[in-house]
């Protein structure tokens, strides 16, 4: 929604927004750009009597604002259907789907687009979450040039019970891979798959899919039907057609079957930033671009905030901030820094199920594994109606939890030594944990 309004001030609306609690970096990018926001749903908000109100799917029945809003007669929309009506339609849409990786690809394929420019014309781009190469999360992009969105897979508002991405439309639609999650929303995984089905049969027979190759549930999903191109990535080699990689993460050739198409040289790391950059030269080629330009242009991409990003540095300790919350990223970002900061160092993981669907304890088992590669793991307990300290028992000594913010900085800093690295992960502001981490290690 942040990304919404930046895109609804760049046409030249006044916009204005409410929620609980906004935090870093949406809500600095907000401040930036001139929209006020409003703490909580308050009904005195009619007051603004604005043309539209813009409903998130955060937005539930009882909200005073949300009562006023019905009771008035006032005019409403979803935001996924005002960026459909009013930003999407009549331009080549490229949507971003999965459970993970979402964010990166969507702004490693922006990316590829600015630098390549198909037509000479800049895109346009809406990620969920704040691109370092171009330090805002949305922009309209020139007239008629290509637009870049993550398609997320949560129900769209408390009146429109799809999945967001459904009304995208897209022409080219990255499927980077599928897992249970949103478990609020979804029973279970073939619930999700239905979803999928329903994104790729309203493309038309001239786009194009880009899949990832290795995954079952998206086998599943494109044998229920699919009328547009496939393009296939992370394949193996002798497969022809298929997009692959050779090499290792940071330096790796990619290519179509035995072909080689480029060269990519980054500082990323992890496995599954390589399979993101397949899927986004993929995509990118559907509208023109290259792969050897792609790789080229990767070789530049810097990634996203709160993607592994290193924080600061106290008492020889370094802290990371990551946005991973769903079992299967936490295990793929702590080995991803594992990789970078090799075996003999430590690494410290200190992580809050903020999620909807780790709140609900669906994947509370899936914790232990997903730590296993850490050093020692730091859980923040909540009013969950589950315990992360019975959850972590497996993991013996190596496992802490702490039922406050306060009380797992302070057992982190102790813990800590010259030379370690804490990984920090949450989707959400984590209670300002990084800060005080930070400050508790330079003080020591």
């Amino acid at each position: 929604m942040g990304g919404l309004a930046a895109l609804a001030r760049e046409t030249g609306h006044r916009v204005t927004g409410c929620d609980a609690a906004v935090y870093p970096p949406m809500s600095d990018q907000l401040r930036d750009l001139g929209i006020e926001l409003i703490e909580g749903y308050g009904a005195d908000q009619m007051a603004l009597k604005p043309d539209v109100f813009v409903v998130g799917n955060v937005v539930k029945r009882g909200m005073p604002l949300m009562e006023a809003v019905l009771d008035a007669g006032a005019r409403y929309t979803s935001g996924p259907q005002w960026l459909a009506e009013q930003v999407l339609h009549g331009r080549h849409v490229l949507a971003v789907a999965g459970t993970h990786g979402k964010t990166t690809t969507t702004a490693m394929l922006a990316w590829i687009l600015e630098q390549a420019a198909p037509a000479g014309r800049k895109p346009g781009f809406l990620v969920g979450g704040v691109p370092l190469n171009f330090g805002v999360s949305a922009r309209l992009g020139d007239a008629g040039a290509p637009f870049v969105i993550e398609a997320d897979e949560y129900d769209t508002a408390l009146f429109d019970k799809r999945s967001k991405f459904v009304h995208y439309r897209p022409r080219t639609t990255v499927l980077n891979n599928l897992e249970h999650d949103h478990a609020d929303i979804f029973p279970d995984l073939a619930a999700i798959e239905t979803q999928f089905h329903h994104l790729v049969r309203a493309m038309p027979s001239q786009g194009r899919v880009v899949v990832n190759a290795r995954d079952e549930a998206l086998a599943r999903v494109l044998a229920r039907g699919c009328w547009s191109e496939v393009q296939r990535f992370g394949t193996r080699r002798e497969e022809p057609g298929g997009l692959c990689a050779r090499g290792e993460p940071g330096s790796f050739d990619v290519l179509r079957g035995s072909l080689k198409l480029g060269h990519v040289a980054w500082d990323l790391l992890g496995e599954h930033n390589q399979m993101n950059a397949l899927a986004a030269i993929g995509a990118a080629e559907h509208v023109g671009v290259a792969p050897a330009e792609a790789c080229k242009a990767l070789a530049s991409f810097r990634n996203v905030k709160r993607r592994l990003e290193l924080l600061g540095e106290a008492g020889g300790v370094k802290v990371y901030d990551d946005f991973a919350h769903h079992p299967t990223a936490m295990r793929t970002t702590i080995d991803g820094l594992r990789r970078k900061v090799g075996l003999s160092a430590r690494i410290l993981a200190v992580f809050e199920p903020r999620s909807n669907t780790m709140k609900l304890g669906t994947m509370k088992a899936q914790l232990p594994w997903s730590l296993e590669e850490a050093d020692l793991a730091f859980g923040l307990q909540g009013d969950y109606g589950w315990s992360v300290r019975d959850t972590l028992a497996p993991m013996g000594q190596r496992a802490f939890a702490a039922d406050s913010v306060q009380a797992l900085v302070a057992a982190v800093a102790q813990a800590a030594r010259p030379g370690d690295h804490v990984l920090c992960m949450s989707n959400g502001g984590f209670g300002g944990l990084h800060g005080q981490l930070l400050a508790a290690l330079a003080g020591r």
